[in-house]
């Protein structure tokens, strides 16, 4: 099965659809699918729920696809450094469903294993708790939260086989290996494209089972806040 695609507009060729659901690997800018986020917004799907740990920043990343309508709801943790994306939640144009950053991850880690739903401590007595099912396990109160699933899953690694092996780096790590086993199709782009054989079956992240398009793609690698101190003495 031919795994490499020539550019991110092919790999996702046939399979967007209005309506669908979309994870998108990514921790702030770090580690983002930003060639696969802008020919997603080039395929016109609209209506999408896009389940992301936070939605990009006015002009990059999840930003692209909210300056064009194209996202209907966004299930989330955070999602401060994107002015559009506060303006259309406050204007009632946009669905948001706030997820406690672990509580995302295990949702997307869970739907990949199969795993309906959990409990957890996290959330309880506060707003995330309105409406969830309750339950007492030894004396202490938790919460059900859902797995999640999506239609398509974008992913970024830092290097990917043939057969579509991953290995992320460092901060890419967050949220990218779980959703890349939650999506019906996964679809991940890498800086490098390496033969097979060649990363140590040790430091696999993603095994290539669950990935079934892949590109290389040009990354910006834009830093998302800037920040930065006088040198001492200067």
């Amino acid at each position: 099965m031919k795994k490499i695609y020539p550019d991110a507009r092919a790999a996702l060729d046939g399979l967007c659809f209005d309506g669908m659901t979309v994870m998108s690997g990514g921790f702030g800018l770090c580690g983002i699918p930003e060639n696969l986020i802008a020919a997603l917004r080039d395929t016109g799907a609209k209506d999408l729920t896009v389940i992301s740990n936070n939605a990009g920043v006015d002009d990059f990343g999840l930003g692209l696809l909210l300056q064009t309508r194209q996202i209907k709801k966004m299930i989330s943790s955070y999602v401060g450094e994107n002015k559009e994306f506060e303006r259309q939640y406050l204007s009632n144009e946009l669905e948001l469903e706030f997820n406690p950053q672990g509580t995302l991850a295990e949702r997307c880690r869970a739907g990949g294993a199969g795993i309906p739903a959990f409990y957890t401590k996290t959330g309880v007595g506060t707003m995330i708790a309105e409406g969830k099912e309750h339950k007492e396990f030894n004396g202490e109160t938790y919460i059900m939260e859902t797995g999640l699933i999506a239609d398509l899953s974008i992913v970024k690694a830092w290097k990917g086989d043939e057969q579509g092996n991953l290995v992320f780096r460092k901060t890419a790590r967050n949220f990218n290996p779980m959703m890349a086993t939650a999506g019906k199709v996964t679809v991940a782009e890498v800086e490098e494209i390496v033969p097979l054989g060649s990363l140590d079956p040790d430091c696999i992240h993603t095994p290539g089972i669950f990935v079934q398009r892949m590109i290389k793609g040009d990354h910006e690698k834009r830093i998302e806040q800037r920040t930065v101190r006088q040198r001492e003495n200067a």
